[in-house]
């Protein structure tokens, strides 16, 4: 990818399904350390989750969105190796039945 089209907001988006019998207080403590990472990884500039609330029932299992914004791919990149990052993706990967992650740049509609 060439520098310019690396460059400009990119959203991170992670779906989730929780393992079976993770208690809810485990989840949000690990909700709370993944919101935490904002503080700790400087191309991390914001983050936002919630709970899926759909009444299409398309959600295939996924029950939580996680959704980062980087100021790059490179700033993903960066993210993905910092040593908070890997830490936590230690403890929160094995806790999940399904994940899925999907990096991609808004793209405004000129009507």
């Amino acid at each position: 990818m060439d520098a310019a089209k690396s460059q400009g907001v990119v959203k991170h988006i992670l779906l989730a399904k929780f393992k079976d019998g993770i208690p809810q207080d485990q989840i949000d403590q690990l909700i709370n350390g993944y919101a935490k990472l904002v503080h700790l990884i400087e191309p991390m500039k914001a983050f936002h989750w919630g709970k899926d609330v759909s009444i299409e029932n398309m959600h295939q299992g996924f029950t939580h969105v996680f959704e980062s914004t980087f100021e790059s791919v490179e700033g993903i990149a960066e993210y993905l190796s910092h040593p908070a990052h890997v830490e936590f993706a230690n403890i929160f990967l094995p806790v999940l039945d399904k994940v899925l992650v999907v990096d991609y740049k808004p793209t405004p509609i000129q009507l």
